[in-house]
Formats: C-alpha cells, structure tokens, sequence
C-alpha cells in the first residue's frame, strides 16, 4: 500500500470516525465519572442520543450569526484533523486549530449576554494559558526529529516521546484546559452549581448546541492523536501502544476532572506556564544542549 493510499485511508477515517470514537469517549467519560462518583451513570451511547435530540428541537435564534461563528469553528476543527492525519505540518495544525478557538469565542460573545460573555473571555484566558505548551509542542518535535511533518514524525525510528519526556507532561497538563475539564473548566463550568452556569454554551441550544459538542469530539480525537504522535514509531506494534497511552491518558483526565475543585484563572495561567517551563522548558534546554 502506497504512502498517499495510506493518508487517504487516515483522513477518511478521520472524518468519518471521529466523531464516532468522541462520542464513545464522552460517553465512557459519564460513566467512569458516575461509578467515581458511586452513581450507575447514563449509557454509554447517550451523548449520541442527545446530540440527536437537539438536532430535532426546535431552533430559538439568540443571534443569527451565531450559527456561522459554530460553522466555521466546526470546518476548521475538521480541518485541522484532516492535515494533521494527513501527515502535514503540526505547526500549521496547531495554528488552524487555534484559529477555531477564536471564531468559538465570536459565537459565545455575539449573544452579548452576560454569562456566556464571560465565558467568551475566559475562554481567551485558557488560550493564553495552553498556547505556550501548544507552540513548544512543535518546536519540541522539530528538535527531536529535525522536521514539523507529522508523517515523517510517526515514521521516526525512535519515538518522539524518547526525546520529549518533559514536552509530554506539559501537553497532557494543558490538555485539562483544553477538554475544559476540572480544575480548569472556567469557560464552560459543566457543574451547574457554579456561578457560571454554562458558560460560552448558555446560548447555545437546539442544533448550534449540537454542532458545538460534535466539533469537540473531532477536536478531542486529534489531540489524542498527538498523544500518540509522541508514542508511534517506524514499527508496526508502536501504533497498539500508542493507542494504550492515549487510553489511559483520557482516564487521568476523567480522574482530575473528578478529584480536582475548579481553580481561579490566575491560578490556572501560573500551574499551565509554570509546569510548561519546568518541564518543557527544561527538557528544551537538554535538547538545545545535545544538538550542538
């Protein structure tokens, strides 16, 4: 099978499954956190019937433009998938992924109401705090493997993880943030005890609702899919241990989102850049070090 036959195969996966394999992930994620909790939880395919039950509800516009903000972040989610199963550039990956983020944050400020205005601006917060891990996250593979390609990455004889123990650490730490999970769910505050409620989704009903929570299950299965960039090898038994990482990665989010009370966002800004520099950062050094 040829290289590009290959990508082919990835990238149809990728659009075709993704939100499959998300949808599974969140559901195993209400029930692990159930029995955590000592509750016996929802099915396991009830993120999908929810999803389905708010694509036929009734559609109350808040902002009509608010649906083309949600789009757009949708196709740019979707596309980011795509380039980085592709084995395109990561950087560029990450950089049309960030792009998403910023028209997710328009479609929470357009309503102009004052919850999900402020889960707007808390959401720019989480930005600021995991785009430092996000950007050594690149520099660091291009150290380790002299190039940004995620194929020729995967491809490498040793596996990037090798090289970039403390990368590794801060793109898990920040992977909290980015899942909006506990201690850093500022933005959408999926606990409705909280002051916020729900955050840059209050406005959000019916199928904008929907498209939101089936973007998140693309964007989730792609920064999985980083995880396991760090894991996969030239070696063809790579990929089984990989996907074992990246499992038991999702189950240490579920357990901090269950073990951890939410943080304020100074707080979360100092943990994100300070473990980014201490690991990242160290670990950067080493490499610089090494290279010369």
């Amino acid at each position: 099978m040829s290289i590009t036959t290959t990508k082919v195969i990835l990238v149809v996966c990728y659009v075709l499954l993704a939100p499959i394999v998300g949808g599974l992930l969140e559901g195993f994620d209400r029930k692990i956190s159930a029995r955590m909790q000592r509750r016996v939880g929802p099915p396991l395919l009830q993120p999908f019937y929810d999803v389905i039950k708010l694509f036929s509800k009734q559609v109350i516009i808040v902002s009509r433009s608010q649906m083309f903000f949600l789009l757009s972040y949708f196709v740019l989610i979707v596309v980011t998938g795509v380039m980085f199963f592709a084995g395109t550039d990561i950087l560029m990956c990450f950089f049309v992924m960030s792009t998403g983020a910023t028209f997710l944050y328009f479609a929470a400020m357009v309503t102009s109401t004052p919850y999900s205005t402020m889960g707007g601006n808390r959401e720019l917060i989480q930005m600021l705090a995991y785009e430092p891990a996000v950007l050594l996250t690149c520099v660091g593979f291009y150290l380790a493997e002299g190039t940004f390609n995620v194929s020729e990455i995967a491809s490498s004889e040793w596996s990037a993880i090798t090289f970039l123990p403390g990368f590794f650490i801060a793109f898990v730490f920040i992977l909290t943030i980015k899942m909006r999970k506990s201690p850093f769910d500022l933005s959408t505050s999926h606990h409705m005890h909280q002051e916020l409620v729900k955050g840059l989704t209050t406005e959000m009903g019916a199928r904008n609702l929907a498209i939101f929570q089936v973007t998140e299950w693309y964007e989730n299965v792609f920064l999985m899919g980083v995880v396991g960039l760090y894991i996969v090898n030239s070696t063809w038994w790579s990929i089984f241990i990989a996907i074992g990482v990246v499992l038991v990665t999702y189950f240490v989010e579920i357990l901090i989102d269950n073990t951890s009370a939410r943080v304020k966002w100074d707080m979360m800004v100092k943990l994100s850049w300070g473990v980014t520099a201490l690991s990242a950062g160290v670990n950067l050094i080493i490499l610089m070090v090494m290279k010369r």
